[in-house]
């Protein structure tokens, strides 16, 4: 089971998300428009040296004459969601799971589309040194497990694997989970420190371009191709920009489906070019490795699926309690003119051209199956 240092960083996380809904609920937003006219600037907190959908869709032009203003980089999800329930942005993302904890803590907020996702080119994989006796669900009982934090999207596809395999509640909190870095994952793994290290992105690759490790199973055999995390507003600012949030999510939207029609090397050039435009002292090597958003629906359009796994989930955890958080108040597609009918539909053909599977092995640097977008906890 969990250290008691890991349990006290999720009570933490709570609380905060309880403080933040209190500050939604007791004053204005910083910054909200006054209703009168939407505002045509959007704060906002970026990742160093990747590319957001946001980011790509002011480049393309998607956002017509709504300004993005930086404010500073984030340092999770569930923070980049905070500020923006606190009125601090204007919008945030994060895995669907921090979203559902916000929405049930009191925070008036929507998501408004999906942002990232899983699917056989973008996945989190939980990987063994090759020559672990580790093979089966059953067989994690009692070893370590290092993920970037608990109680977000890693623990539960963990917490999905093991209930799939038989395994009761009791006897899967006996797979211990462990934060570990995202960079120092590898090395932890080993150096046999932990037994399992879930990695992703452009640190999976490399590690898989080392050897010497396989994987166990990856979130996108778990649950296929899925959409984990939203962008949200909080429902003041809908109400007081409506039209401002219809161009940015429908801009975000058509960002989507333009990484998906267009050539994998022109969406990586693009972005590299946005990052060197920016000069925030940046690199943009990592983009090479870029191959999807992992965006599930056309143009990010949220089913409700997405956060009905989080709902469930977190209850069981206890987490949140059930029927607290009602699936049709978390999100709404009002906004999103590009993933109404009549809009562009997703396409395989606009995903690389070489097939792979999500257990490959293959060199990044000539067909990698990762993604530069920010999961697990993010």
């Amino acid at each position: 089971m969990a250290t008691t240092a890991s349990t006290s960083n999720r009570r933490q996380f709570l609380s905060l998300l309880g403080v933040s809904a209190l500050a939604v609920s007791c004053g204005p937003a910083i910054g909200a428009s006054s209703g009168k006219s939407n505002t045509r600037t959007l704060r906002y907190q970026g990742w160093a040296g990747q590319v957001t959908l946001p980011e790509l869709a002011a480049d393309l032009g998607y956002l017509e004459d709504v300004k993005l203003d930086w404010v500073g980089n984030t340092t999770s999800g569930p923070q980049d969601i905070q500020s923006a329930a606190t009125g601090q942005t204007d919008f945030g993302g994060a895995f669907n799971g921090a979203v559902v904890k916000l929405a049930a803590n009191g925070a008036p907020v929507k998501a408004v589309i999906s942002y990232y996702g899983a699917d056989k080119y973008a996945y989190n994989g939980f990987y063994v040194l090759k020559d672990s006796p580790i093979r089966s669900a059953r067989d994690l009982l009692g070893k370590k497990v290092g993920m970037n934090t608990l109680g977000a999207h890693s623990e539960a596809m963990l917490d999905i694997y093991l209930r799939r395999a038989g395994l009761s509640r009791s006897q899967s909190g006996e797979a211990e989970r462990l934060v570990v870095p995202p960079v120092n994952t590898e090395q932890t793994l080993r150096q046999k420190q932990i037994d399992v290290a879930v990695l992703g992105g452009i640190l999976r690759d490399k590690a898989l371009e080392t050897g010497g490790i396989r994987p166990l199973f990856t979130d996108y055999q778990l649950l296929g191709a899925f959409s984990a995390g939203t962008f949200l507003m909080t429902d003041r600012f809908l109400k007081q920009n409506p039209e401002t949030a219809r161009i940015f999510t429908t801009g975000v939207g058509k960002a989507i489906e333009w990484s998906r029609a267009t050539p994998r090397e022109e969406v990586v050039a693009r972005m590299t070019e946005i990052v060197k435009k920016r000069r925030r002292n940046e690199d943009a090597a990592p983009l090479k490795y870029w191959q999807s958003y992992g965006v599930a629906e056309r143009a990010g359009r949220i089913t409700g699926k997405e956060l009905r796994l989080w709902v469930d989930w977190l209850a069981e955890r206890g987490d949140i309690k059930k029927g607290q958080v009602t699936l049709s108040d978390l999100y709404t597609n009002e906004f999103n003119d590009a993933a109404k009918d009549g809009g562009t539909k997703p396409s395989e053909a606009a995903s690389p051209a070489t097939e792979s599977t999500p257990n490959s092995t293959t060199n990044p640097t000539s067909h990698s199956t990762s993604n530069s977008t920010p999961k697990s906890g993010s």
